[in-house]
């Protein structure tokens, strides 16, 4: 019998985290199982292009060399289970760097392994057979990267059902980690589907580290001691409740507001929330406050899974680069964008004296300048510009000109010309991401304890049930004349989290109090967050409602330049998307006016 309550640490939410997670939550005392989240979307084609130059490579190897090697020892001699999904397309080779490391530091360990999502081998036949692109209906590209799974937590439990004391798996959902630990502690069986969802959903809050205790909080200045900003923890019941808090001491910040960010962030549809082991209604979520830096958190529903796994493939589509130059002194914005096109109109012609075509496409940035705003804020002149100018290209000797005519702009053109002291701004192949979807019964997952045999893992079964719309809270509020209005930036009464999957922007809405949201709701609508964003957004817009957390998602389709490493943009994710959105004009009512502008 396991203990009533299980506590998780979140310690990484991106490859590249600091060490301070793990550290931090191993010295805490406080946890049960410390997992990891490395793997972004085109993390895998990055680890693809290092396993190819290196069959030892293809994981995230910070995972062994700095937190393994910093913490090992601490979370053995504590007890401490460790789940990461940094094995990436080769995991079996980051288990045994792991056992190696074991070994020089004298630590005795059972190593499990998680594989089967890679879907590579079955491309041939899964293009005869018409499988293509979830998102716009267009044929799966020739020349594929990595195509992976995403698996849910079921080979994950097995792993530590088998006694593994560390489990490594390559692609899963990022909440899995999590899951895969209460399914072994609490024994739930796979169709008990509100507790699978709100252990996806305790997954969710912690699987971005920082993010879930503070970090990008609105209110940025409330939040205390960012050197030691804490890492999050979930506290689960065996009934599915459970608590977030942080280590007890660390800085950061656990309140609804912070907790109820991370909840909106890249969640798409709150009622129908995709994952290969249930699908989650987070519509009806609720937050309460439960002590200093505690959060219960209440309300989760699930429903069966879907008959289908989602595969994320990576594909090269030509190349990109993106140089940056300061400018400094009177007009510096104009100064910029006269050399952002001397620049281009100069290797435009080199390119077609070479017989090379036109760049496939160009952005120029200027920050600084506001750019993304547009015409809804009032722009002072600039004494000090950054310029962002980037192109692609089907050739990548095309882009080796371009990157070699950005420093002579530093003696060529505009006086106070600085900032290309770092070197030539480096080519890379442009990488795009495409999705589809693969019936689960053509996947063979497998565990195996290194050293032990491999055990298949049986099939779930899926469903086509379709989860219920997020209802729209009841409509509450009356316009009422102009005159009896204030007019207030949305970020007086409202909180907001963005972030990306692929070309489609997240936006998450909280109103600061419940008697906003009706205010919110009359104004805050699809269309008039399309038209404000249509620098932006070209593609529609789509809210939905969390009357729980008094709360709206916008779904913004085509609002990326692509995404990830597709994207020309300065902000390719996305992350300042909602920070502009809190800048929407509002009209407030005069005798909410006080109230609401002292927020």
């Amino acid at each position: 019998m396991s203990k009533p309550t299980i506590a998780i640490g979140g310690a990484s939410g991106f490859w590249g985290d600091s060490l301070s997670g793990p550290t931090q939550l191993v010295a805490s005392g406080q946890i049960d199982y410390l997992v990891f989240d490395y793997l972004a979307e085109l993390t895998m084609s990055l680890l693809a292009s290092a396993r190819m130059k290196n069959p030892a490579l293809g994981y995230a190897t910070d995972f062994v060399t700095v937190a393994m090697k910093a913490v090992l020892k601490d979370a053995r001699a504590r007890g401490i289970r460790v789940i990461a999904n940094a094995g990436g397309v080769n995991p079996r080779a980051c288990a045994e760097a792991l056992q190696a490391l074991a070994g020089e530091l004298g630590v005795g360990l059972r190593i499990a392994v998680v594989e089967g999502d890679d879907v590579l081998p079955l491309l041939p036949a899964l293009r005869e057979e018409g499988v293509c692109n979830m998102q716009n209906g267009e044929a799966l590209p020739e020349k594929i990267l990595t195509a992976n799974a995403y698996l849910g937590a079921l080979p994950i439990k097995l792993a530590l059902d088998a006694g593994a004391d560390v489990v490594i798996t390559g692609r899963c959902v990022d909440s899995a980690v999590t899951l895969g630990a209460l399914l072994h502690e609490f024994n739930w069986s796979m169709d008990d589907y509100d507790r699978l969802a709100a252990a996806s959903l305790a997954g969710h809050l912690i699987e971005c580290g920082c993010q879930g205790v503070g970090g990008l909080h609105t209110d940025w200045e409330s939040v205390p001691d960012w050197a030691h900003s804490g890492y999050p923890i979930v506290e689960c019941s065996r009934d599915g409740s459970f608590v977030v808090t942080k280590p007890a001491g660390s800085g950061g910040l656990v309140t609804p507001a912070t907790v109820g960010e991370q909840l909106l962030y890249e969640i798409g549809d709150p009622a129908r929330y995709l994952l290969p082991d249930v699908i989650c209604d987070f519509s009806q979520v609720t937050l309460t406050q439960d002590g200093a830096h505690r959060v219960r958190v209440d309300g989760v529903r699930g429903l069966p899974p879907p008959a289908s796994y989602k595969v994320s493939a990576t594909y090269a589509d030509g190349y990109r680069c993106a140089a940056q130059l300061t400018v400094v002194g009177f007009d510096a914005e104009r100064k910029l964008r006269r050399t952002a096109q001397a620049i281009l109109e100069r290797t435009r012609e080199m390119l077609a004296r070479l017989g090379l075509p036109d760049y496939s496409a160009t952005r120029l940035e200027v920050l600084g300048a506001a750019s993304a705003y547009g015409e809804h804020i009032v722009r002072s002149p600039m004494l000090e510009a950054v310029m962002w100018l980037a192109v692609s290209h089907t050739h990548k000797p095309a882009l080796d000109i371009f990157s070699r005519e950005i420093a002579p702009a530093g003696t060529s053109w505009a006086p106070g010309t600085t900032g290309a002291g770092g070197g030539r701004p480096a080519v890379s192949p442009a990488i795009k991401q495409v999705a589809f979807l693969l019936d689960r019964r053509r996947l063979q997952a497998t565990v195996q304890i290194l050293g032990g045999e491999r055990m298949p893992v049986p099939p779930t079964q899926g469903s086509m049930q379709a989860a219920a719309p997020a209802p729209e809270a009841e409509a509450g509020f009356c316009l009422l004349p102009q005159a009896d209005f204030i007019v207030l930036p949305l970020i007086r009464l409202a909180y907001a989290r963005s972030g990306d999957k692929g070309d489609i922007a997240n936006i998450g809405v909280i109103a600061r109090k419940p008697d906003y949201l009706p205010l919110l709701r009359a104004q805050l609508t699809a269309d008039s967050v399309a038209a404000y964003l249509a620098r932006l957004v070209k593609g529609k817009v789509t809210r939905y409602a969390l009357p729980g957390i008094h709360a709206f998602n916008f779904v913004c389709e085509q609002a990326l330049d692509g995404g990830g490493m597709a994207s020309l943009r300065h902000d390719p994710l996305g992350k300042g998307m909602a920070q502009i959105l809190l800048s929407m004009p509002i009209r407030v009512p005069a005798n909410m006016y006080n109230d609401a502008a002292a927020e």
